[in-house]
């Protein structure tokens, strides 16, 4: 069956969102001292997944705030009815995650956001670490990349722990980070059962294999023995 055409309103895609990232990206630089490397690597204009790791509920208005341009983005369903939260998810919009569930209905609107030409923002982990160290990825990015066939743009978040409000508000300034980097296919999958199940598991670590790469030894978790690092040109 064909795939539908994703559709932003323009309210919230002319309006509530550019508002959102603008304040998003005000609150930060008084916060925070903010370092970002990377972004020659976006490839505007096209579809494309951004795979981020995820530490706490600060890297996603984080990495849309300075993203150069506006993403769709996945969530946990949970955080559409969290107050405070739940307002941002409601005037930002995006696909909610009901984590634990075999979803088609999601994986059919990711697939149309990438088919009508948006970038997709979605945390390969399915849910937030606590600790810097990433934990391995579920295999559900690795499914939509291999039926969207767009590339994957890496993202290494540094600095959004838990304590990083509490530390702004005492005036610390901590340092957070974004590092983006080079666009790259993942392999096709083949086989059927359990090679091919195997063979998702391989593509959504490889992604974060790549994401490792860009960040400390600290944040790399079960990846740290096999970070893809940026060849010496992109770092």
């Amino acid at each position: 069956m064909p795939l539908s055409e994703y559709h932003v309103p323009f309210w919230r895609q002319k309006i509530a969102r550019p508002v959102m990232m603008g304040g998003f990206r005000l609150l930060f630089h008084i916060l925070a001292k903010v370092v970002i490397t990377g972004q020659e690597n976006v490839p505007l204009g096209k579809p494309y997944v951004l795979a981020i790791n995820h530490v706490s509920t600060f890297e996603a208005p984080f990495v849309g705030a300075f993203w150069p341009e506006l993403a769709e983005a996945l969530g946990a369903a949970e955080v559409w009815q969290r107050p405070g939260q739940g307002i941002l998810a409601n005037l930002y919009g995006g696909i909610p995650v009901h984590r634990g569930e075999v979803d088609r209905a999601l994986f059919e609107a990711a697939l149309s956001v990438l088919h009508s030409g948006y970038p997709l923002m979605m945390a390969p982990e399915g849910g937030r670490s606590h600790t810097p160290g990433m934990r391995q990825a579920k295999a559900g990015i690795a499914i939509i990349l291999d039926e969207a066939k767009v590339p994957i743009v890496p993202v290494g978040v540094v600095g959004t722990t838990d304590d990083f409000f509490i530390k702004a508000i005492q005036g610390k300034r901590p340092t957070v980070e974004m590092h983006i980097g080079v666009p790259f296919l993942l392999p096709p999958i083949a086989g059927t059962g359990i090679e091919r199940r195997e063979a998702r598991q391989r593509n959504a670590d490889l992604v974060m294999r790549h994401i490792a790469g860009l960040v400390p030894e600290a944040y790399r978790g079960v990846y740290a023995a096999n970070p893809i690092f940026p060849a010496p040109s992109e770092a």
